[in-house]
Order: structure tokens, then C-alpha cells, then sequence
């Protein structure tokens, strides 16, 4: 899993892009799109250094996708594209160390969303002090983890198993198979039952395994 463009762009609106070195909230030099010498992507901050914005975008998406590999095997529930940027996100920032030991992730591999959602607001201090810009930052990455993630043909994923147009199509084969079994049962006689009987038994064995594969999907997150 990579993170999505929503993901680039809410780091890109909380860094903001800085074309001489600086020193963020922590004191660390800090040049580009809030890259530091800590990310290992190829650049090293010093003083008087400058650098152009897509050399700044390039160095973003090096550190986006090392923390993104950084961190996914730290993630054991299904995960959607919204929540994973939200944790990168949330990873560029504090680092990727701190956030595979945050309770944002804790909480959200135990399964618990909402309190996955609400600790990411915790994460609102540097130096000991709580600033105006993290607290916007955490709101933003939150917003972005609750976000319903869209598919390429622009559909959300369904909330339930039944809302499946697979499983739909299986129990609608399933009751197809069962009808004609019966239907074998009452109208047929001899050979032609017994044939009938098995078409309709290979019609619901298939739906079965049908619907078996597509509630193993949907629990590991392809909804």
C-alpha cells in the first residue's frame, strides 16, 4: 500500500515549502517540504542551502514511501487508503519510531477505530508545548482517517457483506439450485432425477464457495 495523492497534499498544506534551510518547532534543520537529515533521502540540511519546490516534491515523496514501508508491517487490521495516509501523515511527522509505538496505531490494531480517530489529537506538542499548528495538523489527519475512501470508479466501500452484489448473486444461485432440486425431487423420476439432482447440488456447492471467497475478501479489506 502507498499513500494516496490526499495524503501528499495534507503534508504539503502543514509543512509548507521552505526553500532555504530553517529550524522547525524542535530546533532541527529543516529544508523543503519539512525534510530533515533524519529521513535518509538523499539531502542533508545545512545553512545557506537552497533548493527548488520539485526538488523539494521529489524529496517529500522519497520520505513518504520510506515511512509508508516503515510503518505498514506495523498495521494488522485492513486498512483503506484514508486511514494508511493519515497514519504516513501522522509518521512524517512524529516519526515513524513514535507512531509504531503511539495508541493511535495500538488502539486501531486492536480493532477499535474511534479511539484509533481521537488519539491522534494527543499528538499536539513540541518542546513540552501545544501548538496552534499541530492541533490543526492532528484535526486534519483525523478528518482524512474518518474519510470514506473512494474507489477508482468513484464508489465508496459498502458497510455491510450483504450490500455485496457477489453474495446477492450467490444466495440468488443458491435458491436456484435449492428450487430446482426440488422441483428434480417432484417432477422427475429414475435417472433423470438423480441427474438433476446433481446439476442442482454442483449449482450451490459453487455459490457456496462463491460466497466463501468474497466474505474472505471482505475481511481483509477489499469491500
Amino acid at each position: 500500500m502507498t499513500a494516496n495523492a490526499a495524503t501528499i497534499d495534507l503534508i504539503k498544506e502543514f509543512e509548507g515549502f521552505r526553500s532555504s534551510t530553517y529550524k522547525d518547532a524542535a530546533g532541527v534543520l529543516t529544508i523543503g517540504y519539512g525534510t530533515t537529515a533524519a529521513a535518509s533521502v538523499g539531502i542533508i540540511p545545512a545553512h545557506g542551502m537552497t533548493i527548488t519546490e520539485p526538488e523539494a516534491a521529489e524529496y517529500l515523496h522519497r520520505a513518504v514511501d520510506k515511512f509508508a514501508d516503515q510503518i505498514k508491517i506495523a498495521i494488522t487490521q485492513p486498512c483503506n487508503e484514508n486511514e494508511f495516509g493519515a497514519f504516513v501523515s501522522l509518521a512524517y511527522n512524529i516519526g515513524p519510531g513514535a507512531f509504531r509505538k503511539s495508541s493511535v496505531l495500538r488502539h486501531f490494531n486492536n480493532g477499535d477505530k474511534a479511539k484509533a480517530a481521537a488519539s491522534f489529537e494527543m499528538w499536539n506538542k513540541a518542546g513540552g508545548k501545544v501548538l496552534a499548528g499541530l492541533v490543526r495538523r492532528r484535526k486534519a489527519e483525523k478528518a482524512l482517517f474518518l474519510r470514506p475512501a473512494v474507489r477508482l470508479d468513484g464508489t465508496t466501500p459498502r458497510k455491510s457483506p450483504v450490500q455485496s452484489t457477489t453474495l446477492q448473486a450467490s444466495a440468488v444461485q443458491i435458491a436456484s439450485g435449492a428450487g430446482a432440486g426440488i422441483a428434480a425431487i417432484g417432477g422427475l423420476s429414475g435417472a433423470a432425477q438423480v441427474v438433476a439432482l446433481v446439476f442442482a447440488g454442483v449449482i450451490v456447492l459453487a455459490a457456496l464457495w462463491i460466497a466463501k471467497e468474497r466474505l474472505r475478501k471482505w475481511v481483509s479489506g477489499d469491500r
